[in-house]
């Protein structure tokens, strides 16, 4: 397998490359991570299971998508696809590991919030509309295929309402696997209701988000450049990604500092923020139960309350 992959590197970056060296790094809990060597370069890959093949590929995308807009530093991926019963990803080396100081986080506050302005592309099924056109329609929340947040799918189908994707693609769709876990939440029925009154007038502009920003995908090289990686990318409100930023602990005030110097947060934030980090919850319910359970109700009584 790994000498395929070493022939598909050279092919894709028209250099040489021949694997001296392998071993085991963090790939996350999910893919098993290897950092690969010859004498000259070294990147690094994820395995997993060939049937996770698609979740590469959507990884790849995304952080394309995302060095486009030529804001926060990603890794590169090079290549990705199957070999025997593995899929795998190979992205550039980043040395991190960086401390990280107050200048840093700083430039990574104000770095994601310009990749947040970004403008992409009119999403595929509203070009050539005349309402786009014409100004009548001029949004849409989603992404160009589904992709994972964890090891869950993450159902991304183009939406022009940003409260009715947050309830049947988010929301809507986590409590849904929660029930075939076993889960009780007896106000679901309730809290599905009232999204549509949860962001009545609220509409933000879509931004390129990553999706899934908690701190173990942030860093900072020893270069001192910040770095954001392992998306769960969509084009969604970017206070999903600032939410979660403040999930698991929250990031250094430099960076809050930093992404309002550049884009300030929308009023109701503080309210919104619980709702968003909600989805994250239900998620590691999912994955995880435990605990999970009780703090999802909690977050849906105080949403509700």
């Amino acid at each position: 397998m790994w000498d395929n992959i070493a022939a598909r590197i050279s092919e894709v970056t028209g250099d040489s490359f021949f694997i001296d060296n392998r071993r085991s790094v963090s790939g996350g809990c999910i893919n098993q991570g290897y950092a690969i060597s010859s004498s000259s370069r070294t990147y690094f890959a994820k395995i997993n299971q060939v049937s996770q093949v698609a979740m590469f590929e959507a990884e790849a995308l995304g952080l394309q998508q995302m060095r486009v807009t030529q804001t926060i530093r990603v890794p590169e991926p090079i290549c990705w696809g199957t070999e025997g019963n593995s899929a795998y990803i190979v992205l550039e080396w980043l040395d991190l590991g960086g401390r990280g100081g107050d200048r840093a986080w700083e430039e990574m506050g104000r770095k994601l919030a310009a990749m947040h302005k970004y403008t992409p592309p009119s999403p595929p099924f509203l070009r050539g509309r005349e309402e786009v056109n014409s100004g009548l329609l001029r949004t849409a929340f989603g992404w160009d295929m589904n992709n994972t947040i964890g090891s869950t799918v993450q159902i991304n189908n183009w939406t022009a309402n940003w409260a009715e994707f947050w309830a049947e693609h988010r929301i809507g769709y986590q409590l849904k696997l929660a029930r075939r876990r076993g889960g009780n939440f007896p106000q679901e029925e309730r809290l599905l209701k009232v999204i549509p009154e949860l962001l009545a007038g609220y509409e933000p502009q879509p931004s390129l988000v990553h999706g899934d920003l908690w701190g173990g995908n942030a860093g900072v090289t020893s270069a001192g450049e910040p770095v954001i990686f392992d998306p769960a990318t969509y084009l969604g409100d970017r206070e999903v990604d600032i939410a979660m930023t403040e999930l698991f602990g929250g990031f250094p005030a430099q960076f809050y500092r930093g992404y309002n110097q550049v884009w300030p947060l929308d009023s109701g934030y503080e309210k919104r923020k619980t709702f968003y980090n909600l989805y994250h919850i239900l998620n590691h319910f999912n994955l995880f139960g435990g605990s999970y359970e009780s703090q999802a109700n909690q977050m849906i009584n105080r949403i509700l309350g």
